[in-house]
């Protein structure tokens, strides 16, 4: 095999940013996939230039020039300005990957634009595409492993890769670590509901957080685990034989169902200082919030009493939420979360609208069936600048007006000071205000005013949303030339547009006709397979 000269690009934004918070956490944000396939290909023998982009630099003079191959990972918001760099690294003479959620949930649409598109990614996986490294045009080839990568490389083998990105960093510096695959829950509408729960060695584990001790006085690591914790035991174990007590702050992802008192007592001991549950809703999910078959009120008085437990122990807690689901219907669901604002004033609140990404989700084939599936551009679908399922219980501008209503409440001065004075600890307090007077806030305030706004005096934009019409209103289209800026002329022609029935499609039988490459184990259904994606989830203190 030849020496390639590869690219490896981790869009963690998708457009240039000022924003306070992303200044201060965009760089904390990165998968680790892409580092992992970095990493593969060095081993491999290859030459590789790893960028990581968070909106704060100028993407082409980041770039690598004179590649043979690039793997670009991104979330499906990320996947216009994939494109953009897919068609121009192409123009080049390049060979283009894209792994990454996009990847996974919206395949069909992604062999557009790529030579190769990546669900579950492997090292054989990735030694067979550079193996092959050839142009499939116009359709490129879809490419998954027949399971989970039963180990990936750690912190001290990724290192070449993540200190670099850490630099970005000006005041909080995040080392992203893995200690599981998978979930063990079955949320209907979470791209892990259907990947079987996996852990991975904690044997590495602990020598990577021995190598952090090494690198850092006080090291912070945060778990992209989907659900950290379901082996509480092990985990606790493997961090209390590895390092002293408390000598690493650590952030994660978990779930109320695992966070009872003697466990909030272990996790203070061995420094977890941020825990991000999902309550997601106040009808529905109760084994995951640990509220069993409680609903409505008495679930949030539940919820509420087990937050400030959590926060007793825990400095900082990130509380989720889904809005628009199907059993939320009147001002109920959104009242009972103000009820919880006001119960639980220490925990910052992340809303996100119902969204269906592709085939994430068999729940989406629902949606699709009943055709209420938006085809808003990618780059809206963040959970927050679009929601692309049809409200099943409210009208559109009935749906806004609570959004709005409940966001003014939530990032009110009168929130953000109680929610300030409900914590201790300073860099929790003042992440709180910086979040609530930011674009997490202030910013979504503003944005769903205007969403709302024109639903009522724009025709033709609250024609879009009813799918009376396919034409894109001008508010979201200047919005998106404006974000890709410089990128947009590489952005090829039709990539705006995609079929939000795809994944419906592929079901009935119009899977993408397969390709051949040397020894790589193709699907020819991409929907059938229960793909991972090469650009991990990363833990985030945002929805």
């Amino acid at each position: 095999m030849r020496k390639l000269r590869i690219g490896v690009v981790d869009l963690v934004t998708k457009a240039p940013t000022r924003a306070l918070f992303a200044r201060v956490m965009h760089a904390n944000l990165v998968s680790i996939m892409p580092q992992v396939v970095a990493t593969w290909c060095e081993e491999e023998g290859h030459d590789v230039t790893f960028v990581c982009y968070t909106g704060f630099e100028n993407l082409l003079e980041e770039l690598p020039d004179d590649v043979d191959l690039v793997f670009i990972g991104a979330f499906s918001q990320a996947a216009q300005l994939a494109y953009a760099l897919s068609n121009l690294f192409r123009s080049k003479g390049a060979v283009t990957v894209l792994g990454g959620p996009h990847a996974r949930c919206y395949p069909q649409d992604a062999q557009k634009y790529f030579d190769y598109v990546l669900g579950f990614t492997d090292k054989a996986l990735i030694r067979d595409v550079l193996q092959d490294c050839s142009a499939h045009r116009p359709a490129g080839v879809y490419l998954a492993a027949s399971q989970q990568p039963l180990a990936l490389p750690g912190v001290r083998e990724r290192w070449r890769f993540i200190e670099p990105t850490l630099r970005k960093a000006p005041l909080i510096k995040i080392v992203p670590m893995l200690g599981s695959l998978g979930c063990p829950y079955t949320c209907s509408f979470c791209i892990d509901a259907t990947v079987p729960y996996q852990p991975l060695d904690f044997e590495q584990m602990r020598g990577d957080l021995r190598f952090l001790l090494q690198k850092f006085p006080r090291p912070r690591v945060g778990w992209h685990d989907p659900n950290f914790g379901v082996r509480f035991d092990d985990y606790m174990d493997a961090i209390e034989e590895a390092v002293p007590a408390n000598s690493i702050d650590f952030i994660a992802e978990s779930s109320l169902s695992l966070l009872a008192e003697p466990h909030l007592k272990r996790l203070q001991r061995n420094g977890f200082k941020a825990i991000l549950p999902g309550i997601e809703s106040w009808y529905d999910l109760g084994n995951k919030s640990k509220s069993g078959a409680l609903k409505g009120m008495d679930k949030v008085r539940q919820v509420a009493d087990h937050v400030n437990m959590i926060l007793r122990y825990i400095p900082y807690i990130q509380t989720n939420f889904v809005l628009g689901l199907d059993v939320d219907e009147g001002p109920e669901p959104f009242e009972l979360t103000k009820r919880f604002i006001d119960m639980a004033p220490g925990a910052f609140p992340g809303y996100s609208l119902l969204s269906a990404f592709g085939q994430a989700a068999p729940l989406n084939l629902e949606y699709q069936s009943a055709g209420r599936v938006i085809p808003f551009p990618f780059h809206f679908l963040n959970n927050n600048h679009a929601m692309n399922v049809k409200p099943k219980n409210y009208s559109w501008p009935e749906f806004y007006d609570h959004v709005v209503d409940l966001t003014t409440y939530t990032f009110s001065w009168r929130a953000i000071y109680n929610r300030y004075k409900a914590i201790g600890d300073t860099i929790p307090r003042w992440m709180n205000v910086v979040r609530g007077v930011s674009s997490e806030g202030f910013g979504r305030i503003k944005y769903h005013k205007q969403v709302r706004h024109l639903l009522g005096a724009d025709p033709q934009f609250r024609s879009y949303f009813e799918q009376g019409t396919a034409e894109l209103p001008r508010f979201f289209a200047e919005r998106l030339r404006n974000d890709l800026g410089e990128m947009w002329e590489w952005l090829p022609k039709g990539a705006l547009h995609h079929d939000p029935n795809a994944y419906l499609k592929s079901q009935n039988g119009h899977a993408p006709t397969p390709v051949s490459v040397r020894g790589t184990r193709i699907s020819t259904n991409p929907s059938a397979a229960t793909a991972a994606p090469m650009s991990g989830s990363a833990v985030a203190v945002s929805a």
